[in-house]
């Protein structure tokens, strides 16, 4: 079934029922009957990107995301799925398009041939070209994750220099003097992914505003690398009670590690982390934690990516969440030295 059988059905022209179908010209209400009695009796849809012709809209969303030793964790599914739902509930596709060296046909494909009406591009890193290539060619985009480039697009991120500072002025408030960074993954750190590297530096600050002693390490997305991070941490400093972790991934093995070595969480080691409710609460003991709110930031890019759609010459969103620490008892006041 197509547009020429649904025409010689109902008596009309291929045009009258493209103007029927797309509403850009006024047809008899008589006329437009007869043509929707021939689409319900064959149960006729039209094609996409016959639609997308007739509308100038795919009504399709773009989902640009790198995914992790190659294969998306179930953090980036969190973000992938919750985008993906906020676009259906407007009434809108979502094409996934993973990004990386080997991958860059696809996304100048999806870009060169119009086959999204906007991106939503997800991990992105300092001057990432990704990025730098849409705002040169006036694609419409948002990104969770801000790039350095920030005037000239939408994004929407979490406030990682202010959730750090807080953690290290409460850890102060405490007592503690001696204050340890688990980062990202240096390959990140390097690349000048935008968590890892506002982390880094709001740490940095704060260590010296409050005159402490700060040593930060990087750790890759493992537990296995979560319990060499404490080890590095306290052979830098024998006398560390305190640590602030933005790496979720290696967060169980770090905390696991404390409790094998005789420097249990929550007594001798007091821990910040910003990291998801459901992986924070689970462990033992629960860590007091920033949630990374997923569907949050999922639906505050794909509303911000719509409004640009709707209206290209209005302003670009710029949302930046700050999620309060929950506390879980995780971080106490200093009470002995690290042994």
């Amino acid at each position: 079934m197509n547009i020429g059988e649904v025409a010689r059905r109902a008596g009309v022209s291929r045009s009258t029922v493209s103007y029927a179908l797309s509403g850009k010209r006024p047809i008899g209400e008589e006329t437009r009957q007869r043509i929707q009695a021939v689409i319900d009796e064959v149960n006729y849809r039209p094609n996409a990107m016959a639609k997308a012709l007739a509308h100038g809209s795919t009504r399709t969303l773009g989902l640009v995301v790198p995914p992790r030793h190659r294969h998306f964790d179930i953090d980036q599914l969190q973000f992938i799925g919750a985008v993906a739902e906020a676009a259906s509930e407007r009434d809108f596709d979502t094409l996934l398009s993973p990004s990386g060296d080997e991958r860059e046909r696809a996304f100048k494909r999806l870009v060169g041939e119009r086959r999204v009406d906007g991106l939503v591009v997800m991990e992105t890193v300092v001057n990432d070209p990704a990025v730098l290539e849409l705002i040169e060619t006036g694609f419409p985009f948002v990104t969770i994750g801000r790039v350095g480039h920030d005037d000239d697009h939408g994004w929407v991120d979490l406030d990682y220099s202010g959730m750090v500072e807080q953690a290290v002025a409460d850890l102060v408030r405490l007592g503690h003097r001696h204050i340890g960074l688990v980062n990202r993954p240096q390959e990140l750190l390097e690349r000048g992914y935008g968590p890892a590297r506002r982390a880094q530096t709001a740490f940095d600050a704060a260590i010296a505003d409050h005159g402490i002693y700060g040593v930060s390490v990087c750790s890759e997305d493992t537990d296995a690398d979560g319990a060499r991070c404490l080890t590095d941490l306290r052979r830098r400093d024998r006398w560390l009670t305190a640590i602030v972790s933005i790496n979720e991934r290696s967060l169980a093995g770090l905390v696991a590690a404390a409790a094998e070595l005789g420097f249990p969480v929550g007594d001798e080691l007091a821990m910040y982390a910003i990291a998801p409710d459901r992986v924070a609460s689970t462990l033992t003991p629960p860590i007091t934690a920033a949630n990374v709110p997923a569907e949050e930031m999922a639906r505050a890019a794909v509303t911000a990516l719509l409004e640009q759609l709707r209206d290209p010459d209005g302003p670009l969103a710029h949302v930046l969440l700050s999620p309060p620490f929950t506390d879980r008892g995780s971080a106490r006041p200093r009470t002995k030295r690290s042994r």
